[in-house]
This record gives C-alpha cells, structure tokens and sequence, in this order.
C-alpha cells in the first residue's frame, strides 16, 4: 500500500474554512482602500458604504417601481429553483438510462451534446419564439441550462460502477430495476451530486437572460435595469446577493452530500 506524501492533504481535508474567511476580508479590505483613496471612480467601482446603502434601498423599495429586494429575490429564487427540480426530476432519470442503456444512448446523447455548449442567449430567441414572454419562456431557458450538466453527471455516474458490482448483485439474484436502484444508483449518487451544484450554478448564470424578457420583477431584471442607468452601486448589490445565495446552496449541497454519500473521497 502507498503511503501518503508527508505534509500533503488531499482536497478536502484539513479546514479551509480560515483561509477563506482571511481572504474574504482582505477582498473587502482591498475593495475599501481603493475606492477611499480614490483610485477608481464610483461609477467603476463604488464603495461598500454605497453598495450597503443600495442594499438598504431595495429593502425599502426604493429602487424600482416600488418592488422590494424581498420581491426581486422571492421571483429570483423561483425561476431557478422551479426549473432547477424540474431538470433534476427527469435528467436524472435520463442519464441513468443513458449510462445503462445503448438506444437511450444513442437516443439522448445527439441532442444533449449538440445544445449543451451553446450559450443559453444563442437558443433564447427561439424559445421566446416558441413559448412567448410568459413566465413559461423563463423557466424553460433555465431548465434547459441545467438539464445537460444534470444528464451528463447522472450518465458518467452511471458508467463509474464496475461490472463485479453489477454481478455480484445479480449473483445474489437481482432483478435488473434492482441492480439499478441498489447498486447503480448509489454508485452514481456523488457524479449526480456535483451535476446538481453545477447545474444550479447555470442556473443563476443563466437567470440574468431569462428575466431580459418582459420581467418585471427578479434579481437579475434588477440589475440589467440598474445597468441602463448607470447604477453600478445596484449592479454590484445584485450581484453579491446573488452570489451570497449560490454560496449557500452551494454549502447545503456539501452538506447533503456529507449525509448521502460519507464514502465520497475516502475510496
């Protein structure tokens, strides 16, 4: 047996969680001292003081129209998360299917690799075409850009079980659906994890040209509107609330992840 390197962690061990938070304030510490000296303008880079007070504007609702942060973000958070678990519910599925099957293979695999590398603004116009301005066209752009990271993940999952697993199970006497669902499955449970945390990330990517079609409302109508005014303090508030909210998904997962697979890394 290899014995591990001395003083060499692989990722995922050891707390991080110091080194992160030194660098975030030295991030805001830089982000402080650039705009109080005035090496930036605020229409470049506004200070946090500005951006903070943005913040507190759109919780007053004073931003737009009367529509609260609280507002932009509930309409935010229902898009990506409504077309996130509709592309979980049957990527997942079709993924599985992929990896076990050849004729779904060559079925899904076509249209999934054609689409998967073209940005969601190049099918955009298309699908208001097909679907309207409604609230359909929005969380059908964002589902499609998280069904192909969900099919891939599920499929390489899938593809990751040795053939001594699968016989072994069937040795025992499993039927196929149970070779799929005891073994298949949690086997795939880690690629299809990580798939989910990138496709969420797609997900709020591609929010931003969802909500440029008749939206009133959203975090990221709210900052393309900010743009067109020159709003930068908005811009960046925007974004960091967003960014704030994909971290914390982000860290639920990890979570998640920790309960549903703890063999994950230690293989």
């Amino acid at each position: 047996m290899t014995k591990p390197v001395r003083g060499f962690q692989t990722p995922g061990e050891g707390r991080t969680f110091g080194i992160s938070l030194a660098t975030s304030i030295a991030l805001f510490v830089g982000w402080e001292l650039i705009t109080r000296f005035g090496i930036l303008p605020p229409l470049i880079l506004p200070s946090p003081t500005a951006v903070w007070q943005a913040f507190m504007a759109g919780v007053r609702g004073e931003l737009q129209g009367g529509v609260t942060i609280f507002e932009h973000f509930a309409w935010s958070v229902t898009r990506v998360f409504g077309a996130f678990f509709a592309a979980c519910l049957t990527a997942v599925p079709i993924g599985i299917l992929m990896g076990v099957s050849r004729i779904a293979r060559g079925v899904f695999d076509p249209p999934i690799e054609f689409y998967r590398p073209l940005p969601p603004l190049a099918y955009l116009p298309l699908v208001i075409i097909w679907f309207g301005i409604d609230e359909a066209s929005k969380v059908i752009l964002i589902y499609l850009a998280c069904f192909a990271p969900l099919a891939v993940a599920a499929r390489a999952g899938v593809r990751s079980v040795t053939v001594e697993q699968i016989n072994a199970a069937r040795s025992l006497g499993a039927s196929q659906f149970q070779v799929v669902w005891h073994v298949i499955l949690p086997s795939a449970m880690p690629e299809i994890l990580t798939g989910m945390r990138i496709a969420v990330g797609f997900g709020w990517t591609t929010l931003v040209a969802a909500e440029m079609v008749a939206a009133t409302a959203g975090l990221g109508q709210m900052v393309l509107n900010a743009s067109n005014f020159l709003r930068t303090d908005v811009v960046i508030m925007g974004i960091v609330v967003i960014g704030i909210i994909a971290l914390l998904f982000d860290a639920l997962m990890r979570k998640a992840e920790a309960v549903i697979v703890p063999w994950k890394g230690k293989m």
